[in-house]
């Protein structure tokens, strides 16, 4: 379960380590503060204190030895903080109801298919298509989610209708079941079309630690206005029929 600290969010499976201070007089603080014959050592104090708050683990608060993690960001915890950090629980990416289910993501995977049915395939291309019989409405609108799975590794791909202004509009994106600094090792591209015309989007498919409601709300992902939705459906306009295919790859 994620935890709220900023501290875990994104911790380097590689280990940094951090030299402590060379200087005694620093790193003890009670002694300099507690001798009366060196009261001018107590200016150091404020120095001293900081650096002990710079050697104190964010999750455990206590003093953190090397081997020290550091974030991209510059966050540091201590070695015994690192694996709980690392191995927090996913929430189940399901976007159609509000799943509270939790865990690893083989145990997600089994969720999905068992519990949500969500179709599930192998391969690292797909060509779906979507159909609804009345595209004018949004709050009726069923989520779709489909999960792949290639290069060892798990993707969820949304397609759905929601509301932008006022018009409705649709959005198709990708998300990767881990963390994100694995997900930046992959690159997806998804692609629509109809009556000669075509939209392309190329992207990096964002970890589901960000919520399906964050990912659409960015609209980072296919957007497709309504207007072109039903032109690239062609027919009288009344009926929503959308192909829209794509493929993953792992960048080198």
């Amino acid at each position: 379960m994620a935890s709220g600290n900023p501290f875990l969010d994104d911790v380097r499976s590689k280990p940094e380590v951090i030299d402590p201070p060379q200087n005694e007089d620093m790193m003890d603080v009670g002694e300099s503060v507690n001798d009366s014959a060196q009261t001018a050592l107590k200016p150091n104090v404020t120095v001293s204190s900081s650096v002990r708050e710079l050697l104190e683990c964010p999750v455990c608060l206590n003093a953190m030895y090397p081997p020290i993690h550091q974030c991209s960001n510059g966050h540091t915890l201590c070695s015994g903080c690192k694996p709980r950090v690392h191995n927090r629980p996913y929430n189940c990416p399901y976007a159609g109801s509000e799943c509270t289910v939790i865990g690893d993501i083989p145990f997600l995977v089994a969720h999905l298919k068992d519990d949500h049915k969500v179709d599930m395939h192998n391969g690292s291309t797909f060509n779906h298509r979507y159909v609804k019989s009345n595209p004018h409405e949004v709050e009726n609108a069923t989520w779709m989610l489909t999960v792949f799975s290639c290069f060892g590794q798990y993707f969820c791909l949304h397609f759905e209708a929601f509301q932008l202004g006022m018009a409705p509009v649709y959005i198709a994106f990708l998300r990767f079941m881990g963390d994100d600094n694995e997900a930046k090792n992959y690159s997806y591209s998804l692609e629509v079309g109809g009556n000669g015309r075509k939209m392309i989007w190329q992207g990096v498919p964002r970890s589901i630690r960000d919520s399906h409601r964050k990912v659409r709300d960015s609209f980072d992902g296919l957007i497709i206005q309504r207007n072109m939705a039903l032109f690239f459906s062609g027919g009288d306009r009344k009926e929503l029929k959308l192909r829209v295919t794509g493929r993953i790859w792992k960048e080198q």
